[in-house]
């Protein structure tokens, strides 16, 4: 089972659902490059792109790693849409993992990268195959998981949220606003 961090939502689906509808309500949209803007429209295509393959998958760890990838993109595409390319000249010599950098870029999503940060030990072991990596609940929950982030986010980024999966209920704040 997933270790969430204190304050996170329970795993019941209404929780979940509960939480996405308030941080929906109370994120603020930021505006964006037309360049910015276009990289994070398609880290955003390609999240939902993730979430509808991965529901179509029947072995759980693969599911799971796929619906953690899509959620993975989908803070990508915040990462796009609120960062300035850096200058050319010396770059980092270590890569950063989007879940340590998404709270320092949008600190209203700090308990969602931390909640996919404890997934992503989970996703790797379900990724190289380990036997009983995830059951299928984990995998069901990650994607309902997911779904909720990528509305949460597509506000955040002051975009109108279309539900991609059939029975994942549109976050409140989501309702009537544009892109």
């Amino acid at each position: 089972m997933l270790s969430t961090p204190p304050g996170t939502p329970t795993r019941l689906a209404d929780a979940r659902l509960a939480a996405a509808r308030g941080q929906a309500a109370s994120a603020k949209p930021v505006g964006a490059s037309p360049a910015t803007g276009r990289s994070a429209a398609t880290l955003l295509g390609a999240a939902r792109r993730g979430l509808v393959e991965a529901a179509g998958l029947t072995r759980a760890p693969e599911r799971y790693a796929t619906a953690h990838l899509a959620a993975l993109r989908a803070a990508a595409a915040v990462l796009a849409a609120r960062v300035q390319p850096d200058r050319p000249g010396p770059r980092r010599s270590r890569p950063t993992s989007v879940w340590v950098l998404l709270p320092a870029i949008a600190p209203e999503l700090e308990e969602w990268a931390a909640f996919f940060a404890a997934g992503a030990a989970k996703r790797a072991a379900a990724e190289a195959g380990l036997p009983r990596a995830v059951s299928d609940r984990e995998a069901d929950d990650l994607l309902r998981d997911a779904e909720a982030f990528l509305a949460v986010v597509e506000v955040t980024l002051g975009l109108t949220h279309q539900p991609v999966l059939p029975g994942v209920a549109v976050p409140s704040g989501a309702r009537g606003r544009t892109g």
